[in-house]
């Protein structure tokens, strides 16, 4: 099987436990198992191969294997909670993600799946945002809802929350940092519900019980851009992790949106710089549909204000 080229995906119980187990063993990311198993023909033979590879690589020890235990517990515990573990290709896999070259093999999908398949905005920004940032954030994510678009962000602090809390009757979708059952921060687990209850979702790269680390916000920003048209960034510092999120839809082809601010607020500053290197400056909804219609193939309109 030739994960980067076969358009659609469905594995059987087996071989879904075998991609677990390969996904989760040490040493092996996205591109690595994509490498191996197109190497080896399925995820079965990459496995029995790793320890030879190990020493080949000149490894002092072989790094851990995901057992089938492992995998068969993973699996039992995330349909416990309403997680399906799904491949690229598989109903419910947001398609645009499926695209990217460091894609997830198994993605952790909680919710309603159809929202997944809708066409998504994100947007990120500062934790600490202004009364104007978070006004904005509202509005533009409201405003694209209403068109008919999904909402993709970190369910962070700030720009995250607000935008996700405006589209929770339109479709938004939680990128999380953490393995499902590990919300950070603890405070938006209540979010993280209504978003479920409502018929929206949210999705994991993570095993459960796995608590977010510095390292892997970046991982979860990746998906964001990942899923999306493209990404509005509202409010961002310098250094800001909304800005490597921005780095990433750069680098996936994924148009990149900013909105700018006083040149006196350092929050706004890393959104500004954008601005000059090229982002599309943003100031209503209208910006992004108009940016993102010839991707979509198709015209969108957007609703009248009342």
């Amino acid at each position: 099987m030739d994960i980067g080229t076969s358009p659609t995906t469905r594995l059987t119980d087996a071989q879904r436990i075998d991609w677990l187990r390969l996904i989760r063993s040490d040493n092996v990311g996205p591109r690595t198992f994509r490498s191996l198993v197109n190497h080896f023909g399925s995820a079965r033979a990459a496995l029995d191969r790793l320890p030879d590879l190990a020493q080949r690589g000149g490894a002092a020890k072989v790094g851990r294997i995901c057992t089938q235990a492992e995998a068969e517990r993973e699996i039992d515990g995330s349909r416990r909670i309403g997680v399906a573990l799904l491949a690229p290709g598989e109903y419910g896999y947001p398609p645009r993600l499926a695209l990217i070259d460091d894609s997830p093999p198994l993605l952790g999908v909680r919710g309603v799946l159809n929202v997944q398949t809708q066409p998504m905005i994100g947007i990120v920004g500062s934790r600490n945002a202004s009364g104007a940032g978070l006004k904005f954030a509202q509005t533009i994510a409201r405003d694209l809802g209403n068109a008919g678009f999904a909402i993709a962000s970190g369910l962070a602090r700030g720009i995250d929350q607000a935008a996700h809390r405006v589209t929770l009757e339109t479709g938004t979708v939680a990128v999380l940092a953490g393995g499902h059952d590990k919300i950070y921060p603890a405070e938006h687990e209540d979010l993280l519900a209504a978003i479920i209850a409502s018929g929206s979702g949210a999705i994991s790269e993570m095993p459960l019980g796995h608590g977010p680390r510095a390292r892997d916000f970046p991982r979860r920003n990746r998906l964001i851009s990942g899923v999306s048209l493209g990404v509005i960034i509202v409010e961002a510092a310098h250094r800001s992790g909304s800005l490597i999120t921005a780095r990433f839809a750069n680098e996936q082809g994924r148009e990149v949106f900013a909105v700018p601010g006083s040149p006196l607020d350092p929050r706004a500053a890393g959104t500004n710089d954008l601005i000059k290197q090229g982002a599309t400056l943003v100031t209503e909804a209208a910006d992004v549909i108009n940016a993102v219609q010839p991707i979509m193939g198709r015209p969108v309109e957007l609703p009248m204000s009342e």
